[in-house]
């Protein structure tokens, strides 16, 4: 069976957002090896409207199916939905890494005001 091209746009679709995401998430991370912990949090803000846009397109097909049409298997849709989790995972690890910095930075702060 060959995939067709609805279904193939779709899947890069989601692919290309959540690409997107993966980007402003590694943007944020390297903010944080600066400290930069404004510039991170504007970077993983943006990586999160890339997501929920790469999630929109996904919950879009998802439903389609839901909804009894058929959408057959495709690799490049399985593809889709395991960047788009993925890259959800490194977004709260990054969100996390901005916690840890935002309490470090809370500690020496009070440390210097000694």
């Amino acid at each position: 069976l060959i995939m067709n091209m609805e279904h193939a746009q779709v899947a890069m679709q989601i692919i290309m957002h959540a690409g997107d995401a993966r980007t402003k998430t590694m943007d944020a991370l390297r903010a944080l090896k600066e400290f930069d912990i404004i510039h991170a949090k504007e970077h993983l803000s943006g990586a999160k409207e890339y997501l929920v846009k790469a999630h929109n397109v996904q919950t879009g097909a998802l439903q389609e199916e839901a909804e009894g049409k058929e959408i057959e298997y495709s690799i490049l849709f399985s593809h889709a939905q395991d960047t788009c989790m993925t890259v959800y995972s490194e977004m709260n690890i990054a969100e996390h890494f901005i916690d840890v910095c935002e309490n470090i930075d809370k500690r020496l702060k009070a440390l210097e005001n000694k």
